[in-house]
């Protein structure tokens, strides 16, 4: 009897029989897509996803393939019959089995695609008749429909993509098992959730136990009350809590409990910023150990030569899918994940049904794209079993409203927050006067009069202009003109200089406001929006050790360069709203009146994705869709250390032709700074930026051990990200 096959054969020579493929794939879709009703579509998009594989072309193209990889020739179109029966049974399954390979299509495409394969359909009838005789089940036995929640185009829209997850995660997985049986073994070994709940309590015993003061009073309340709400029903929940407050171990303890509670399978801490992310899941390794906790952001690279006792290697492939109890990964990766075409991205999707997700500094979600964002959650909370929690100390009004299609009841998990805010006082603040300008003289000045001090700009220019002007060589400075190696030496020095109460002077843009661990008993913060000046003031007497409270001086920069766009319109709001009687910074409701100001001022939607989300258009939504906006090209700096006896960079260039690709990029990642695409060209034909091997590139312009790169002439806000 002839045999069919799926793939060429495998390094042990054996190949992967087709029946066998289709129908694990279908049993796998299926069990992911049963989490949310549509546990039938997917078994059957599964099925028919590969079943062009039937026709004898085909089956000729793998023969070719033997001994070389699949990819070194183009074979035939396989999707046709699998279009045909889709368009049959339930036409939205046309998108799932035309991109599973290629990604999801825009629905204009699709009609080119259907009416190419009408033309052909007596070959797609032959391969339907081939794929019947070898014992596979072609029609459904009664009508395929979708679950009863999908009633508008949106909720379709985003339907699909959790079914298309369901289907290539499947296929991935089924493909991984012919070809490397060794990754296949690695997946999905973790503890369980009530084991890793016992680690954690354990471990927060130790907190409890080591002292009784008010801080710790405080954060055992917080923590308490979180342990209270996670027995309520899944949904929308808010953690509204102060800077110290503990609400990264408290809301982990919300998450663990409420997936073991409501039977849910993992939880997904979000957050901003990388720097947070590294500190943040070094916490909950340390709590619940490496083999528990993914970290998946654009920083981590994980290396195919490492063996799967480091973690590498399993970090690796629960990286590809999400499979881990514990995610620990960026905003931008998972919304840009959750509204993405590609393959690659949307595999996880079906893993982030049933689950937590902790959105930690909620109130920096772009407000550009928050109708689309808030849509994307509303639907994973009404129809994929997951909860939602908002963490922040400064939450945006989110609740549905006139100005906003947003959520229509969060529940609060402290119950009065204000309280908290008015017991863990630990600063004044002194606003801006209307008509009153500070010069960077002045602020300079401000500095110098106090042996410790941090001042916060909004953009890299003023930072370079404020260095100027305080002309010290002790100063220091954080921004993205210095790569990530040299922010962590500062970073560094601060703290020993913090510690021993020596003189520190350090001027800073945003980078070093949300998470940054830095204890200042001065912070001047240039007039910026509201949320931003209360991150800036978490870094002052951070840890309320000082007998008095710490000082936040807002001022309004004469000279200042304004960052466009939303952050200007937060910054008018921001001004207008501190000039309003009664005003106080302390308040949790300023915030909510700041927020509903805000989003009657800005377009939410901006780019339209909502209507190309509607048209089923996913490739637009795909491109449209980008949290952060500007293109930008990593490129390697020389940074050699505060003592100028960092030769690390050397050492990689010198041996970077015997290396691994992704070992190479492993190693250089700390000495990269991103450099804006449009000035990348200019600066190549400058001759201050070559390529060192294909794909990587060094600055080769100046590089300050104080202001980081520099290119003569230029404001840096035309060149660095």
């Amino acid at each position: 009897m002839k045999q069919f096959y799926a793939h060429s054969a495998n390094p042990q020579g054996q190949r992967h029989r087709l029946v066998d493929h289709l129908k694990e794939v279908a049993g796998l879709a299926k069990k992911f897509a049963d989490k949310f009703g549509a546990g039938d579509l997917a078994y059957w998009a599964g099925l028919w996803h590969d079943l062009g594989k039937f026709q004898p072309a085909f089956q000729e193209y793998l023969l070719k393939c033997e001994g070389e990889p699949e990819k070194t020739h183009r074979g035939p179109d396989h999707k046709g019959a699998g279009v045909l029966l889709a368009q049959k049974h339930l036409e939205p399954l046309v998108f799932l089995i035309v991109g599973h390979h290629g990604g999801l299509p825009n629905s204009v495409d699709l009609k080119t695609i259907w009416l190419l394969e009408k033309s052909n359909s007596s070959a797609s009838q032959e391969t339907v008749s081939i794929a019947k005789s070898k014992g596979i089940q072609i029609e459904p036995q009664s009508s395929l429909l979708p679950p009863n929640f999908v009633k508008t185009p949106l909720d379709a829209e985003f339907f699909i993509r959790m079914l298309f997850s369901s289907l290539v995660d499947a296929d991935f997985l089924d493909t991984e098992s012919h070809f490397n049986q060794k990754n296949l073994e690695k997946r999905g070994v973790y503890p369980p959730l009530t084991e890793l709940w016992k680690c954690f309590d354990e471990n927060q015993s130790k907190i409890t136990d080591k002292s009784s003061d008010q801080l710790n009073t405080i954060r055992n309340e917080v923590y308490e009350n979180c342990l209270d709400a996670a027995e309520l029903p899944p949904g929308f929940f808010r953690l509204t809590v102060p800077t110290g407050g503990g609400k990264t171990r408290s809301s982990m303890a919300f998450g663990l409990k409420h997936v073991i509670r409501h039977r849910m399978d993992r939880v997904i801490v979000a957050i901003p910023y990388t720097s947070i992310i590294e500190q943040t899941a070094d916490v909950y390794r340390g709590i619940f150990g490496k083999e528990a906790v993914l970290e998946h952001h654009s920083a981590v690279i994980y290396d195919e030569s490492d063996n799967v006792d480091n973690g590498t290697s399993w970090a690796r492939l629960a990286a590809q899918n999400w499979d881990a109890p514990i995610i620990v990964t960026t905003t931008v990766q998972l919304f840009e994940s959750l509204l993405s075409s590609k393959t690659s991205k949307c595999r996880k999707l079906h893993n982030i049904a049933n689950s937590v997700i902790i959105l930690d500094e909620v109130q920096t979600l772009p407000t550009k794209l928050l109708a689309s964002i808030l849509d994307v959650l509303r639907q994973l909370v009404d129809h994929y079993k997951v909860t939602v929690v908002f963490c922040t100390a400064t939450q945006p009004a989110l609740e549905d409203s006139p100005y906003l299609k947003g959520i229509k009841e969060i529940r609060e998990i402290v119950e009065e927050p204000g309280k908290l805010f008015c017991v863990m006082k630990r600063v004044d603040y002194e606003k801006p006067r209307k008509d009153e300008k500070w010069d960077w003289r002045r602020v300079a000045e401000k500095m110098r009069q106090t042996s410790q001090c941090l001042a916060i700009v909004n953009t890299k220019d003023d930072a370079v202009s404020l260095l100027s002007a305080i002309d010290e060589p002790s100063v220091l400075h954080l921004s993205t003109l210095l790569c990530g190696a040299h922010r962590r030496d500062v970073l560094g020095k601060v703290r020993v200089l913090l510690d021993e109460g020596k003189p520190c002077r350090l001027v800073s843009t945003q980078v070093v406001e949300a998470g940054v661990d830095l204890d200042f008993p001065l912070v001047l913060r240039a007039i910026g929006p509201l949320d931003r000046i209360v991150q800036a003031a978490g870094r002052c007497n951070r840890n309320g050790k000082m007998k008095k409270h710490g000082h936040v001086v807002v001022f309004n920069p004469v000279d200042a360069k304004m960052v466009p766009g939303d952050y200007r319109t937060g910054t008018d709001t921001a001004f207008s709203i501190m000039n309003l009687e009664g005003f106080d910074f302390h308040d949790p409701k300023v915030y909510e009146d700041y927020f509903k100001k805000l989003y009657q001022a800005v377009n939410t939607d901006a780019k339209k994705i909502q209507e190309s989300r509607e048209n089923l258009n996913y490739k637009v939504v795909d491109d449209k869709f980008k949290m952060i906006d500007d293109a930008n090209i990593p490129v390697v700096v020389r940074y050699r250390g505060f003592d100028e006896k960092n030769n690390e960079v050397d050492k990689i260039f010198s041996s970077i032709k015997y290396m691994p690709p992704s070992v190479a990029l492993r190693k250089l990642q700390p000495y990269m700074i991103n450099i804006k695409q449009y000035k990348f060209k200019q600066f190549q034909l400058e001759g201050l930026i070559i390529e060192i091997a294909d794909g990587l590139y060094e600055w080769c312009g100046a590089y300050d051990k104080v202001r980081g790169l520099m290119a003569s002439g230029r404001n840096p806000e035309e060149f660095v990200v």
